[in-house]
Order: C-alpha cells, then structure tokens, then sequence
C-alpha cells in the first residue's frame, strides 16, 4: 500500500472519533455541533503546532508529508536513528520525528473534518434544507487548509525559512478565526443590543492590532529572539538598545541568517524582539480598554471578560518567558493564549457586526463569505 493512502487513512481514522461523536449526538443541527468541535480541534492543533516549532521539531522529518518516504516514524526507525547518530545535536531524532508526524496526523484529520462539513452543506443546499449559512464557507475553508498545506510542505523543505514559518502560523489562525466566525454564525445570539452595533470600527480595529501583534510574535519565534532581550522593562538594560532592523525585518532571508548569507547579528535579534515587546502595550492598552468598554452589553459580556482575562494571562507568560528563561510549557501557553485571544475578538466582531439595524439575534442568513 502507498505510504500517502496510509498516511490518508490515518487522518480519516483520527477524524472518525469526532465524526462519531457528531452522529450520536442528540442534537437537531449536526453542522453547528461538527463546526464547534473543529473549531476546538484546530485549537489544539495551533498550540500543537507551536509545541512542535518550540521543541525544535519541525525538521524531525525532513520530508514531507511523511516520513523518510514512510508513513510513521515507526516503519522509517532505521532512517532516523541513522541521521540522528550522524548528526546526534541536529533536528532529527527519533522523539522529533514523532512530534513532527502526530502535528501532520491532526492537521489530516482537521482537513477531513472540513471535507465532511462542505459535503454536509452542499448536500443541504441540493435538498433544500437550509443550514442557515452558505455552503460557500466550508468551502472557502477546504481551500484555505490545501494553501495551509502547502506552507506546512515549505516549511520543511525551506528548512524553516522564518517568512514560510510565519505565513504558516498565520494561515493556521486564519483556519481558526474563519471556523469561530462560522460556528457563531451557527448559535444564536443571548441577547440583542441594537447600540453595540456603533461599535463595529473599534472591533475591526482590535483585530487588526490583535492580528499584528500575533505576527510580530510569529517573527520572533521563528527567528528564535526570544531571549534576544534578557531583562523587562528594560531590554539588556537599556530603554532602546542598539537595533538593526533593517536585517532584522528582511523577510526573505534563511535562518540565522541575513539576505547576503551571513550570519544575523544579534542586534537583529533585538530589534525583532523589542518592537513585538514595544508594540504590546500598544495592544494591551487597546484590548482592555475596548473590552471594559463591551462589557456593559449583555450580549457582549462573556467574550469581553475572556478577552480581559486572556490579555493578563498573555502579559503574565510572556514576561515569564524572559525571567525564566523561556521554559517550554509557558511558552506553549503564551502560544495558545494568542490563539484564544484571537478566538474571543472574531467573536466580539460577530456579535457587534450582528447588532447593527438590520441584523437579527440569529444564526446568519444564507449569504457567501463576504
């Protein structure tokens, strides 16, 4: 059998748990229920995700999308106990390939999950049975994770070029924000606050600003400047520390490396980190700001005071990641507490966008993505 069929039944068998439970469950709207649960799945799988680039196990595998032409680490074990004794400090060993390879499994099962929701649908759509959203969307989101797909390739086969590796995390969050804006569209609103829907601009701006930040933090990640600044307030004490931006911020480049092939100054690595750090408080002081100020809707609430509490969680871990050195578990959190903040501000734009005139306290009419 041919490793790619192997490595397609495995992402059907993993997926076949979530779609079971679907089935069984008393639960009148099926879509909503499957889009909810891939919504959380692929949750897990961005903070996996993470956990893989964190662990440096993103070359675990240097092929793709299997591994050393197989389709577990298991059956290619000769292959990587080989490379990892000629090279025992490199990317790959045995643990790596693993973590590596379960991230593909997941990301697999993901993508089944969002054939059997386009395939729901359209067939809704043939039948005549509105879902009460376009069959476009679920479509929009097979297209999205095919794109995902191909930078998760280039990642490996670019050995980890920070500009691939960003775009990636970036259309990882993508996949997740598109789902929570679909599965709010399948849950009606509590309640219905006509005056929230004054408030659309300032929620497109949190976005924004959230969606920047996330991508300034990607950057650092992928170039490994994270301990490029070893102290807070400060950075290696001082206020503003000597910064090369202009290498540091060239996107097309190798790792560790610079355009001309040199090896990346550590005043790059500053200035990588310091502009996410700068540009925090940025986004912190407009993220609280505008959640107290959501608050005092109903329907608002719930996501505003997760936003507040997910804002100090983030604060807290990545200041704990300079004072303790980077420790993996805070790190993974810091990674995750993005990912949910960028969950709760989709929700918040819904909800303000659904209490605009015109708009009802239901899930959203019959309309492609816009």
């Amino acid at each position: 059998m041919s490793y790619l069929l192997q490595l397609g039944l495995i992402g059907f068998c993993i997926a076949l748990l979530p779609l079971s439970y679907v089935w069984v469950k008393a639960d009148d709207n099926k879509f909503r229920k499957l889009v909810w649960i891939t919504t959380f799945l692929t949750l897990d799988l961005v903070m996996f995700g993470g956990f893989t680039r964190l662990t440096d196990s993103g070359l675990g595998c240097p092929d793709w999308p299997g591994c050393y032409g197989t389709s577990s680490p298991f059956i290619a074990h000769a292959a990587i106990t080989a490379a990892h004794q000629a090279m025992p400090t490199g990317p790959v060993s045995m643990s790596k390939a693993w973590i590596e390879m379960i991230h593909r499994y997941f990301a697999m099962a993901i993508g089944v999950l969002i054939i059997a929701q386009v395939v729901i649908a359209w067939t809704a759509r043939l039948r005549r049975r509105p879902l009460h959203v376009s069959p476009w969307w679920p479509t929009s989101l097979l297209l999205l994770i095919l794109v995902q797909g191909a930078f998760g390739a280039w990642t490996v086969t670019m050995k980890l070029q920070p500009v691939i590796v960003t775009i990636h995390l970036l259309l990882g969050l993508t996949l997740l924000g598109t789902l929570g804006w679909l599965a709010a569209r399948q849950t009606p609103l509590p309640s219905y606050d006509p005056e929230a829907g004054r408030y659309r601009a300032a929620a497109l701006a949190a976005l924004v600003l959230l969606v920047v930040q996330i991508a300034l933090g990607g950057w650092v990640s992928t170039n490994y400047a994270v301990l490029a600044c070893t102290d807070f307030p400060t950075c290696n004490g001082q206020w503003i520390p000597p910064m090369d931006f202009q290498h540091g911020f060239h996107l097309w480049r190798a790792l560790g490396m610079t355009k001309d092939g040199e090896a990346i100054t550590q005043d790059a690595l500053v200035a990588i980190h310091w502009t996410h750090r700068t540009f925090a408080f940025v986004v912190v002081a407009y993220l609280v700001a505008f959640a107290l100020k959501m608050r005092r809707f109903e329907s608002l609430r719930r996501p505003a005071n997760g936003v507040l509490l997910v804002v100090l969680l983030q604060f807290v871990t990545g200041l704990t990641n300079i004072v303790l050195q980077w420790p993996l578990p805070v790190a993974v959190a810091h990674n995750g507490g993005a990912a949910i903040l960028l969950l709760l501000v989709v929700m918040l734009n819904f909800r303000i966008l659904s209490s605009r005139p015109g708009r009802v306290a239901q899930p959203a009419r019959d309309a492609a993505p816009a």
